[in-house]
């Protein structure tokens, strides 16, 4: 097999929100001894959560599980009213790395519940996200994942009640779209934000994997098989035309033999895979004409480290300084901080 060119999708890999949440944990690394806890995986990414366990971080399902006192993280997914006040109890310092995307949606949730709707929600069922966020209003909101749970759930609502409809941030925008479609459809009244719940970076790779794909004759979408933007990014590439697609945790899952024949590769990376295996990919691939960057646009998005965290680096400035951060800055003014340089440093 020979590449002869890649197609690099850009936007890719890294959202703001990840940017937030490893930032965020590298900080807790830096400032506890091991160990430290995390509630879910910080992000849904196998090489980012082996690097934050070889550091004495333990990621766990049950926030009562951690010890009192202990330092805790809460991940970037979103956690439930009763995981937060869980969290909070003995003494434990919290940080809560949720996405603003995600808080934003957990804040439309609580005032429509409010407002007496009924509130479809349109996720995954089991994704940390989708528990969270149901867990706001648990009275008020229906699960739905496909027309069939839809059309149930419409069938089960009463005509006089309102009708709000909201999303998991890391959808697909076609599959949110046909569904929000079908709802509007039965439903004159249906509410939905001003401004889709969809995640911005996930829109934009998505958008920017359309224009790769369908130059492509396959696609390497770089991502975990847990993580929901990564699936979305697999399935867009198909639906745009890639006649191959493959998704692969990083370079050492990749089978070429899968791309035999295949002449010019779009490689792109989901909002929680770190650039490094990028860079480890295109080098497997070893393209005889190079690589071929595809913009779509530049994102400038950022997010603060978390306010917990916030407060706890500006009482220690001064006395604790890892290499990431200039003598004389302020380690809270983080933006022009490269989460995957961290990342790629942690290595113990």
């Amino acid at each position: 097999m020979s590449v002869e060119r890649v197609l690099l999708a850009s936007p890719r890999g890294f959202c703001a929100g990840v940017e937030m949440a490893i930032k965020a944990l590298a900080w807790m690394v830096r400032v506890f001894d091991p160990p430290v806890y995390c509630f879910h995986e910080i992000v849904h990414n196998r090489v980012v959560v082996r690097r934050f366990e070889a550091l004495g971080v333990r990621f766990v399902d049950d926030v009562a599980t951690v010890p009192p006192g202990a330092p805790l993280m809460l991940s970037a997914h979103g956690s439930s009213p009763e995981v937060l006040a869980e969290a909070r109890r003995h003494g434990r310092f919290v940080v809560d790395a949720v996405c603003p995307l995600v808080t934003k949606v957990h804040h439309e949730a609580r005032r429509r519940a409010a407002d007496g709707y009924t509130i479809l929600y349109v996720g995954h069922a089991g994704h940390d996200e989708a528990v969270g966020t149901v867990a706001v209003a648990p009275g008020a909101m229906r699960l739905v994942e496909d027309e069939a749970s839809l059309d149930a759930a419409l069938d089960g609502i009463d005509g006089t009640t309102p009708v709000a409809m909201l999303a998991q941030t890391t959808l697909a925008l076609s599959d949110w779209e046909g569904l929000r479609d079908r709802a509007a459809a039965r439903r004159a009244d249906l509410w939905t934000a001003p401004r889709d719940d969809l995640c911005f970076a996930t829109t934009n790779r998505q958008a920017a994997l359309r224009l790769v794909a369908p130059r492509a004759d396959a696609v390497v979408v770089i991502g975990s098989a847990n993580s929901s933007n990564t699936l979305a990014l697999a399935r867009v590439a198909a639906d745009a035309g890639a006649p191959v697609v493959v998704r692969v945790d990083g370079p050492d899952d990749l089978d070429l033999a899968a791309l035999t024949g295949a002449r010019v590769v779009g490689v792109t990376a989901g909002a929680s895979a770190p650039e490094e295996l990028v860079t480890g990919v295109i080098e497997r691939l070893a393209p005889t004409e190079g690589v071929e960057e595809v913009c779509l646009t530049h994102e400038a998005e950022y997010f603060p480290p978390p306010p917990a965290l916030r407060e706890l680096l500006r009482c220690l400035a001064g006395v604790l300084t890892p290499w990431w951060v200039p003598v004389g800055r302020d380690p809270v003014a983080d933006r022009d901080l490269d989460a995957a340089q961290v990342l790629a440093t942690l290595a113990p």
